[in-house]
């Protein structure tokens, strides 16, 4: 579909998805979500890209919430409809096959922290600030962050950010477990390109069995968790990369991975 919204930059191996709405500092709104969910279906489907890398265009947001406008207008049904569109493009996201990262580049508030939430690996600026501030509005997170950020940073500390609306800086969300890293913002761009392009050297079959065991294992009792472990690892030991990779290790030399 041709986007109004996004940008989807191709670099390699590595896809670039960036929310492209400047003027409302990149607040999602429904046309957005549905942009994004295209897009992530077809870079799921894309064999060129191992890596997907999301950010928000300008150095002032990553997402700076949901549209409010457009959330203000919602009856309670259409509001219902609109929290389902989020959370399916959401966990679209979360269980995407390939690494995705967050370059959070500013603001991430509201669905922008949902946004990164849902990303396997969140790089912040140290210009960032994220937070779920819906109780200020008289609404609750409707994107999934009740539920990812407790499972991230536990319940104590979620509910403090929740109940109070109060956002927190790129360092302490570095503290609390938020983000995986803060760097100086003017070095964010490279930062993330770089780890991007490690990841996509990566074998791919090891990251997908990687990805599938924490999304659904974190789900299941220890016991299932470890059965789907071993039946990925399995997987990765029928594939040429399994022995491309271990025969670079025993002959001292880079593996060169082929996704087969």
């Amino acid at each position: 579909m041709p986007y109004q919204n996004i940008q989807v930059l191709q670099d390699g191996a590595v896809e670039t998805i960036t929310i492209n709405r400047p003027d409302k500092l990149n607040a999602l709104n429904q046309q957005t979500l549905l942009e994004l969910s295209d897009a992530f279906s077809a870079a799921a489907v894309n064999d060129a890209t191992r890596v997907v890398v999301i950010t928000g265009s300008g150095n002032k947001a990553f997402v700076a919430g949901a549209d409010i406008g457009e959330i203000q207008e919602l009856s309670p049904i259409d509001a219902h409809a609109f929290s389902e569109l989020g959370q399916q493009v959401m966990l679209g996201i979360q269980h995407l096959d390939k690494p995705v990262i967050a370059a959070i580049n500013g603001y991430a508030l509201g669905g922008g922290c949902e946004l990164a939430l849902a990303c396997n690996l969140r790089i912040a600026g140290d210009n960032a600030l994220l937070g779920l501030p819906e109780i200020k509005l008289g609404i609750m997170p409707g994107f999934g962050g009740s539920q990812r950020l407790t499972r991230l940073i536990g319940a104590g500390r979620a509910l403090e950010m929740m109940l109070t609306g109060e956002p927190v800086a790129a360092g302490r969300a570095e503290q609390i477990g938020l983000v995986n890293q803060v760097v100086e913002a003017g070095a964010l761009r490279d930062t993330v390109s770089d780890y991007a392009e490690r990841l996509a050297r990566a074998a791919p079959h090891a990251l997908h069995g990687i990805l599938d065991a924490v999304n659904k294992g974190a789900d299941l009792p220890l016991e299932a968790g470890l059965e789907l472990e071993t039946d990925r690892f399995a997987l990765c030991c029928a594939t040429e990369d399994m022995r491309e990779g271990t025969s670079a290790f025993l002959e001292k030399r880079k593996p060169e991975f082929r996704g087969c």
